[in-house]
């Protein structure tokens, strides 16, 4: 085998078929999906897709932030059962454009869940959501669980 057939092609449209090119194309195509335009969700193992979260601890209170770019407000859920709280929704997007010599429309929907056990049973009343630019904050008291079970442990050298 010459050094040029492992090589990725450049040029043309053609598809390589030995292992190194193969791999190339695979490579190829999970950067491809992970930048697409308007990706936010990511996907668990059962095809369910997922928000992304930031976790926040401060002071007597936990504040979970949630990325939702191109959702309504009216589209979220947010509910709490004992020690899981639950975001759900669902995230439908249209663009049309029209012009003298084309005419087109792209439809992007699909509902999303992420479900975030917390340290503890929270008071559903006392649990506050907002939805600002795209971006759902959830906030609430540490549960009394969780003030009381930190400790620190001493790392000690093997």
């Amino acid at each position: 085998m010459t050094m040029m057939q492992w090589l990725p092609t450049l040029w043309g449209d053609e598809r390589r078929t030995d292992p190194v090119g193969r791999l190339h194309q695979e490579i190829d195509r999970m950067f491809d999906d992970f930048l697409a335009p308007g990706r936010f969700l990511g996907r668990a193992g059962d095809g369910v897709l997922v928000p992304r979260v930031d976790i926040t601890e401060v002071d007597d209170r936990i504040e979970i932030a949630a990325e939702l770019p191109g959702v309504d407000q009216k589209d979220i859920e947010v509910s709490i059962d004992g020690d899981m709280l639950t975001i759900r929704g669902e995230k439908k997007s249209e663009i049309e454009e029209k012009k003298a010599d084309h005419h087109l429309v792209e439809r992007r929907f699909g509902s999303f869940r992420r479900s975030i056990r917390l340290p503890g049973e929270v008071d559903p009343d006392k649990v506050e959501a907002t939805f600002d630019k795209g971006v759902l904050k959830v906030t609430f008291k540490k549960p009394e669980e969780a003030k009381h079970s930190r400790k620190r442990i001493e790392v000690k050298a093997a």
